[in-house]
């Protein structure tokens, strides 16, 4: 895999013993890049061409990219960092109205983040949590975004307007993870590993997912302030980041950039959203459809996954 020239002033690689999950992304290198105050993401990257920034969910890490990530290198300058709160990145404390994981201060990260790389406009693959933030990122920084692909979600808002009895059940994790501290985090700080493996697994099981993929999910978790960190994402969900969506909404700010969207045949926005509808009454450009697997579409359906995005970001 070709080496990509290392822009003036980003951090060099860390030792590759360091960074256990470098073990799945052979030819990338792992750095620690900050993007705010106080605020260090932890950053694989590999590969040459175009740049690619991969965002991972809950209660993943950029590990999440490991079955895709070789390929894509193969034609894109990939970046797959963990988001603030997560993994080895920052945590910083919440504050009362969750502002400091609010979507915008994230996508905000990224958008720094990518800049560091000396790229100031990119395509963006995202699942879950980080779909998420690269929707905040379209609204926030339009001129940042070429185009994107948002994996198993529909917008934010109308996931909380459309809850149902089923989608309650199924995504419990949202309305857990909401409540004050420190009580989830108590919850979560007993046994990270099992929460993981609950959250995981409760969908279409563990044997999909690489032991190695799983184990470095519980570390991360287990670190300090990444319960913490889990938790205050989805608090500023339920609270900031629908202000901040309400308000795009009352003045008909959409998303420009080209987005696909994909999701599981077998999963929870399959069965309770319409997620081209939905996406389609807040971007101007959708194309998708669902791919045979359940809600991790990177891990369960790689190659599927690959036949989709490949062609996309491949446009011009």
């Amino acid at each position: 895999m070709p080496a990509p020239v290392q822009p003036p002033g980003l951090p060099d690689p860390l030792p590759s013993a360091a960074v256990p999950s470098l073990a799945l992304f052979p030819g990338f290198v792992a750095r620690q890049v900050p993007v705010a105050e106080g605020v260090s993401l932890r950053v694989l990257s590999g590969g040459e061409g175009p740049p690619l920034l991969l965002l991972h969910g809950h209660p993943q890490t950029h590990a999440i990219w490991h079955r895709v990530a070789p390929a894509l290198a193969r034609r894109f300058q990939v970046i797959a960092p963990d988001l603030r709160g997560y993994g080895e990145s920052a945590k910083p404390p919440g504050g009362a109205d969750h502002a400091a994981y609010a979507k915008r201060a994230m996508a905000a990260d990224l958008v720094a983040l990518m800049r560091a790389f000396g790229h100031a406009r990119f395509d963006v693959l995202a699942h879950d949590r980080g779909a998420r933030v690269t929707h905040r990122l379209a609204l926030d920084h339009p001129q940042a975004l070429r185009r994107a692909a948002l994996l198993d979600i529909a917008p934010t808002l109308d996931m909380y307007a459309g809850t149902t009895e089923a989608y309650a059940r199924a995504y419990w994790h949202w309305f857990f993870l909401i409540q004050p501290a420190p009580l989830p985090e108590r919850l979560i700080e007993a046994d990270p590993g099992a929460y993981v493996r609950e959250v995981i697994g409760n969908r279409v099981g563990l044997a999909p997912f690489d032991p190695r993929a799983l184990a470095e999910y519980a570390r991360c978790l287990a670190l300090p302030g990444s319960a913490h960190g889990l938790c205050e994402d989805y608090r500023a969900a339920a609270g900031i980041d629908l202000e901040h969506d309400r308000a795009d909404r009352a003045a008909g700010r959409r998303v420009e950039a080209p987005l696909l969207v994909l999701w599981g045949a077998e999963g929870i926005v399959q069965r309770c959203f319409d997620p081209l509808a939905l996406w389609r009454a807040v971007a101007r450009e959708v194309r998708g459809q669902a791919l045979p697997c359940g809600h991790y579409l990177p891990e369960e359906a790689p190659d599927a996954l690959l036949a989709q995005v490949l062609p996309f970001f491949g446009e011009a």
